[in-house]
């Protein structure tokens, strides 16, 4: 059993060992393992940072994130150089093919938008824009589409995801429709549940993952 109390004290502990967060105004509430944040930071990585490091703490069964980017006067940068500095970064990147991304800045909030076959190669392209000066947001529109040989098998994902030793396969059950997995059952963090969802990712043939694995946790 763990109180709500205690569970906001773990969260800010956390926040507060990040040397990136030491200094950010981040507020945390807690409700029965529902997490949100409030306040400012003056750049998206850190936003990112933040979410990141409350997702791997247990207890966490679902994170509000109202986060706000601030910059101070060192932080403005323009749509154009934005923009610029994106092509340059995934120009640069071995992970993500050549053209296969177009960019939208606007206000210094990027959408990203195209077809890619993996999705860590999506996530590759939201990590580097996330990283760059004077990115408030990321809305990430690319599409996955893997070569698909034949049927998805349900019993090779259900041996991968038991081969992790930080999940317990035997809540977990899988549905497939087509290019589609559906998640459903119990696991026992968040990060258990986005692990999961990574590795369905990993799977050849996969074009769109719904994950409705519950958090269980007692309060």
């Amino acid at each position: 059993m763990k109180t709500n109390a205690d569970l906001r004290e773990k969260v800010l502990d956390a926040l507060q060992w990040e040397p990136l967060l030491k200094k950010a105004e981040i507020g945390v509430i807690t409700e029965n393992g529902i997490v949100t944040l409030t306040g400012f930071v003056d750049s998206y990585a850190k936003k990112l940072k933040a979410e990141s490091t409350v997702k791997r703490i247990k207890g966490v069964r679902v994170l509000v994130e109202k986060l706000e980017v601030r910059f101070g006067f060192k932080g403005v940068v323009t749509d154009t150089e934005i923009a610029n500095e994106i092509l340059n970064a995934i120009k640069w990147n071995w992970e993500i093919p050549n053209d296969a991304i177009k960019v939208k800045v606007e206000n210094s909030w990027v959408t990203l938008e195209g077809e890619l076959e993996w999705n860590f190669q999506r996530e590759t392209a939201r990590k580097l824009v996330g990283n760059l000066l004077g990115v408030k947001g990321v809305t990430n529109k690319i599409t996955i589409k893997t070569e698909t040989h034949g049927v998805i098998d349900k019993d090779a994902i259900l041996a991968a995801i038991s081969r992790d030793w930080s999940i317990n396969s035997d809540e977990i059950d899988l549905n497939i429709t087509d290019k589609k997995v559906t998640l459903s059952g119990l696991v026992h963090s968040l990060y258990q549940k986005h692990q999961a969802e990574k590795i369905v990712w990993s799977t050849p043939g996969v074009w769109f993952v719904d994950n409705n694995l519950e958090v269980g946790f007692d309060y």
